[in-house]
């Protein structure tokens, strides 16, 4: 059971992660709060969390100022932001905080899951709609990609299907249901393919299918 303090001081939006983490059998919602401080108050108070998920922008203290004392202070405890902000010095400044991930808060519940997943099995995460616009960004500015190396990764035919589905932006229900197959199995094909290519993210994955040709 994945303990989790929610940190996000719009009430609407906070009590619907709630609700959808509390119908979730892995995860358990131990405290909240609206800014960085009260969630180092929840800390301090011997709160056992093993993950924050939390929005940058917030009174008193921002997301940023709680994750550079979270660092120092428990180290253990995960930190995935939830924001609007589609920014790379943002991406880049909480990456290099130590923040875990980095989702935006319109994704979908099934990427959210994911993504939480992802971090407690010891990943990073990125959502894949701002790994797409990364990488849309990269592509204009760089000729990086204009040689695609020979990848001697082995993959089924249907990871490959699962990883071109991923590039395209499709959520594990949406790649589920087009393919005929489970969410789980789903999981199971994208928790596969990252191992194999040694991705951390979605964006690193993504970058790889480029590289290599999964992407027309």
């Amino acid at each position: 059971m994945l303990k989790v303090i929610l940190a996000e001081d719009h009430n609407i939006v906070r009590n619907g992660i709630r609700m959808l983490l509390e119908n979730e059998p892995d995860f358990e919602v131990i405290g909240e709060a609206t800014n960085g401080r009260e969630v180092l108050d929840l800390l301090e108070r011997n709160i056992e969390a093993e993950l924050i998920l939390a929005d940058i922008n917030m009174p008193v203290m921002d997301g940023m100022s709680m994750l550079k004392a979270i660092r120092t202070n428990y180290p253990d405890v995960k930190v995935i932001f939830l924001s609007m902000l589609d920014n790379e010095k943002y991406v880049s400044q909480a990456f290099k905080e130590g923040a875990s991930g980095y989702v935006f808060k319109n994704v979908s519940s099934d990427e959210l899951i994911f993504s939480l997943k992802q971090v407690n099995s010891g990943s990073r995460y990125l959502c894949t709609e701002l790994a797409l616009n990364l990488l849309d960004r990269s592509l204009q500015e760089s000729p990086v990609f204009t040689t695609a190396p020979e990848s001697k990764i082995e993959f089924s035919q249907r990871e490959v299907e699962v990883l071109q589905l991923i590039a395209e932006g499709l959520t594990n229900t949406e790649i589920a249901e087009k393919i005929f197959i489970s969410k789980r199995t789903v999981e199971g094909h994208r928790q596969s393919i990252l191992e194999k290519t040694g991705s951390k993210n979605t964006a690193t994955l993504i970058r790889f299918a480029v590289l290599n040709g999964f992407i027309s």
